[in-house]
């Protein structure tokens, strides 16, 4: 009753608002008196009639989905909704099972729907379709889709898809987070009417998880993927941001010849899979597009960009790992019935492909597993530079004053532009070149790296006795601790690192993680305390910043000066850093550090990152 109360006033003020204000240079957007979740104040959607609505089923067919029973197609159901379908397709076709791979924080069993003619044990020389929908439960046409082409699959003849390809759905990854469920869970997005809440019970974001492997979620989708080995993995998303013509916009790294960590994957992605896949959903009725970002809300023609292509998010996790990996991002402003037809037409094209060219798909990622750069590309940014001009379907706009924001507003009209855009993108570069060691060293005293290495399945020696060996250590300059947590973390930052040739000995339960194997980059990726998605980046190894030892004055100033009368370079070193740092120079504590730092009392371990390199 409350949060009914609640939303009526907020739909109350908002029209208030609205009605009260001034005269504009432009009429702001109209409002309606319709319920809250009928989102009339988005833009209008374009008028969509798309061949795909033949796959819907009539209401009276006893397979029908509740998507597809919903006389508007603007619904999802809930998980026990969901999951008692998929039990009583199980229950009635052979090609369908239902296998359980994880609990959620708040207990719930996370599933797949396995179709296949294999029976329990996959046939190795078929490619297998991993589909996974729901990592943000909003956004959750995946399940819908996939909930009618398993029906179709299995009841309505085409289990011919089943041939040569086995397909996986994961119809709810973040079950929590979907059952956190409600009318305002996603504004920006038109339908389904009630949806799922975007992280966690946890409150975390999966899509961020990829690398670290923080969330349950994660850790059990990694080991389904680890089982399985699927040829494709495709998660599906919804998008938010500028409106644009695209229903179904999708993308990989390494897309149109941009850099790739997988570069013969990359290219059967970008001659092989995209034609095919364009055109049918295009024979659909779809307008598919490259997945792409707006670089500024307030001008939608001033370029776009590529989102970025960290190894947090799943298709830059896949590239480095070598699966095979394409994010989906229908679009928002689009219908939920639109989008969920263009994810079927999606996933059923996408089987036939790897049932007709999976054999060269293989090829593609064996030859990218090979792979040994000697150096490794991190931490990525967009160029500020663009790459190219790429043509554009956009959506007419024009502006209006907003009382509110108190400056002209975008308002897009929901109209096809006639005008083929022509705007510039913007590309992701590395900002830091990692040097690829033959090997790392993960002392005993952190299982929980080590721990998240395996979940990786990362190859590793483990030590059953104590061994020493002649690596590099690395000092940290200058890390810089965020003020801000970042998923349940707090940051850690450092752009220089000092290396300091060391015999170490390593206690029994320490590991050697070689990176002569096809996760190698993952490795270097969460091993160097420079990269942006390793572990120490995250905030896991805070402990190498504090210094527990400290010198008095009474101890270090007599001290300090037999050092300066016996050593004449140090002396001179000091006597320089005098002149040149005046603060310095006033802080009578600061000068006595300096000496402190030089003694061998100081704190050998301080700053020295705990993981060595074997060069």
């Amino acid at each position: 009753m409350r949060s009914a109360l609640i939303a009526a006033a907020v739909a109350a003020l908002s029209l208030t608002l609205l009605s009260s204000s001034p005269v504009m240079s432009q009429t702001p957007p109209p409002v309606s008196n319709a319920a809250p979740w009928d989102q009339d104040f988005l833009p209008p959607a374009p008028a969509w009639d798309g061949a795909s609505r033949s796959l819907l089923r009539d209401t009276a067919d006893p397979w029908v989905t509740a998507f597809e029973a919903d006389s508007e197609h603007d619904f999802s159901p809930d998980y026990a909704d969901t999951r008692a379908w998929f039990d009583r397709l199980d229950a009635a076709s052979e090609l369908i099972r239902i296998e359980a791979f994880g609990v959620s924080p708040e207990g719930r069993p996370i599933y797949a729907v396995i179709a296949s003619k294999d029976g329990a044990t996959f046939d190795p020389a078929k490619p297998v379709l991993l589909a996974q929908a729901g990592i943000h439960p909003g956004e959750i046409d995946g399940k819908d889709a996939g909930m009618m082409l398993l029906r179709d699959i299995a009841m309505y003849g085409k289990d011919g898809l089943l041939d040569r390809v086995n397909l996986i759905l994961v119809p709810i990854l973040s079950v929590d987070g979907h059952e956190r469920a409600g009318a305002y869970s996603r504004p920006n997005q038109r339908g389904p009417r009630v949806q799922g809440w975007r992280h966690t019970a946890t409150n975390q974001n999966l899509n961020r998880d990829y690398m670290k492997l923080d969330q349950i979620e994660m850790q059990a989708v990694r080991g389904l993927i680890l089982k399985y080995r699927p040829d494709l993995y495709v998660d599906i998303h919804v998008t938010d941001g500028l409106d644009y013509q695209y229903d179904v916009t999708y993308g990989f790294n390494g897309e149109n010849g941009v850099w790739s960590r997988s570069p013969a994957t990359a290219r059967w992605l970008d001659d092989t899979f995209k034609p095919a896949m364009n055109a049918a959903l295009e024979g659909q009725g779809h307008i598919p597009g490259e997945l792409v970002f707006g670089i500024d809300d307030a001008n939608p023609r001033a370029g776009l960009s590529d989102g970025g292509l960290g190894e947090r998010f799943s298709n830059g996790w896949g590239s480095a790992a070598h699966v095979p990996t394409i994010l989906i991002e229908n679009h928002s402003l689009k219908p939920h019935e639109q989008r969920v037809l263009g994810t079927y037409v999606f996933l059923e094209e996408a089987m036939r492909l790897l049932a007709e060219q999976g054999a060269d798909l293989r090829r593609a990622v064996a030859e990218d597993s090979a792979l040994r750069p000697e150096q490794v590309p991190a931490n990525f940014e967009s160029d500020p530079e663009p790459a190219y001009t790429r043509a554009f379907k956009g959506i007419r706009y024009d502006t209006y004053r907003s009382e509110a924001s108190g400056r002209d507003e975008i308002r897009w009209l929901g109209e096809p532009d006639p005008e083929l855009w022509q705007v510039p993108f913007y590309v992701s570069r590395p900002t830091l070149m990692l040097d690829r060691p033959q090997a790392y060293w993960v002392p005993g005293h952190r299982p929980d790296l080590i721990e998240r290495l395996r979940l990786h399945g990362v190859t590793m020696e483990t030590l059953d006795a104590p061994r020493t060996v002649t690596v590099d250590m690395l000092r940290l300059v200058d890390p810089v601790v965020s003020a801000r947590t970042n998923e349940g973390h707090v940051p850690i930052s450092v752009k220089t690192v000092e290396a300091e040739r060391r015999n170490w000995a390593f206690p029994p339960g320490s590991v050697r993680v070689s990176t002569d194997q096809p996760l190698g980059d993952v490795a270097v990726l969460l091993l160097e305390p420079q990269s942006s998605e390793g572990f120490f980046a995250w905030g896991m190894i805070p402990e190498v910043l504090n210094r527990v030892e400290y010198m008095e004055a009474y101890a270090i100033a007599p001290l300090a000066d037999r050092m300066l009368a016996a050593d004449p370079a140090l002396k001179a070193e000091f006597e320089t850093k005098l002149a040149a740092e005046p603060d310095f120079a006033a802080d009578g504590d600061a000068r006595l550090q300096w000496f402190y730092e030089r003694t061998p009392y100081y704190d050998d371990r301080y700053r020295l990152y705990p993981i060595a390199r074997e060069t």
